[in-house]
């Protein structure tokens, strides 16, 4: 009988919703009635970077994971069509969760994910039970130059001579890279996630939505002082799980949160940037004891 029921609630459905015109994919597992847990993915992945940590939430939470608009199976339009904007793909997060009901949840985020829940905190704060960062920036003191001088010569001056730099982003050998960097046993990290995702990217038309996306990024940099600001008032319990040997978001930026929020629980592991990839079962652990105290 223990384990019908486990089994049942740790069933991952795969789901579309029409979000203002636009499907919108979304793993979803767990009880409704238990506290919800939205899962926000970063580039270049989507709700497949989760495909581990669903289950292994699911006994005790509601967990959803959504693909972002141009992301994973998600509708992709044009971005002739879209407006792919941090504030639009916020949009699209928010109308998925008012459809499905979720009035207060925790947020877990992940690299692009932050930015879209920073905006939903701001938006309604009121709905933020707590927060999971797992190399998810809200400081300036998280970026790793070597890395995001290329992004931010493209974001300021966007054309033929900046381009070729953040181009490379969207190639096979910079996404294998954001998997492989500073995992001590890169045995672990199965070849499906960089190929999966490599393949999404490069879909026709896809790099012209991620170009565009590149030249917004500074508008993140711009919200984290009111970011910081809605630390400081609403001392939202907040966990930063973090890869430490990640070369996009280093350290630092996990390290940062306790300046606002000197509650916040903060574990820097001997991982990189997609940290689930390497420490699933450490992670896990984190989150379910953070959420067992936080929520009770």
């Amino acid at each position: 009988m223990t384990s019908a029921v486990l089994h049942r609630t740790t069933d991952v459905h795969h789901r579309t919703a029409n979000v203002a015109g636009r499907s919108v994919f979304y793993r979803e597992a767990g009880p409704h009635e238990a506290p919800t847990i939205v899962l926000l993915h970063g580039f270049p992945s989507s709700s497949h970077m989760f495909r581990g940590l669903i289950p292994a939430l699911a006994d005790e939470y509601h967990v959803v994971a959504p693909d972002h608009l141009g992301f994973g199976l998600s509708d992709a339009p044009a971005a002739e069509e879209f407006d792919y904007t941090f504030d639009a793909l916020t949009d699209v997060t928010e109308g998925l969760l008012d459809q499905l009901g979720i009035d207060r949840y925790v947020t877990y985020v992940h690299d692009y994910g932050a930015p879209i829940a920073w905006r939903l905190a701001l938006r309604g704060p009121h709905r933020i039970a707590a927060i999971i960062s797992q190399n998810g920036n809200a400081y300036t003191d998280g970026f790793v130059e070597s890395f995001w001088t290329g992004v931010w010569a493209y974001a300021d001056d966007p054309g033929p001579a900046t381009e070729g730099a953040v181009r490379a982003a969207l190639g096979l050998d910079a996404i294998r890279w954001q998997y492989l960097n500073g995992v001590p046993d890169p045995t672990l990290v199965s070849p499906d996630t960089w190929l999966h995702d490599h393949a999404q990217v490069n879909r026709e038309g896809n790099d012209k939505i991620q170009l565009r996306l590149f030249r917004d990024y500074p508008t993140n940099v711009d919200l984290y002082p009111q970011v910081q600001e809605y630390f400081r008032r609403s001392q939202v319990p907040l966990l930063a799980v973090w890869g430490a040997n990640d070369e996009i978001f280093g350290p630092d930026g996990a390290r940062a949160f306790a300046r606002d929020l000197p509650d916040a629980e903060i574990h820097l592991l001997n991982g990189g940037h997609f940290l689930l990839e390497s420490e699933l079962d450490t992670v896990t652990g984190y989150i379910r004891g953070f959420c067992g105290r936080v929520l009770s």
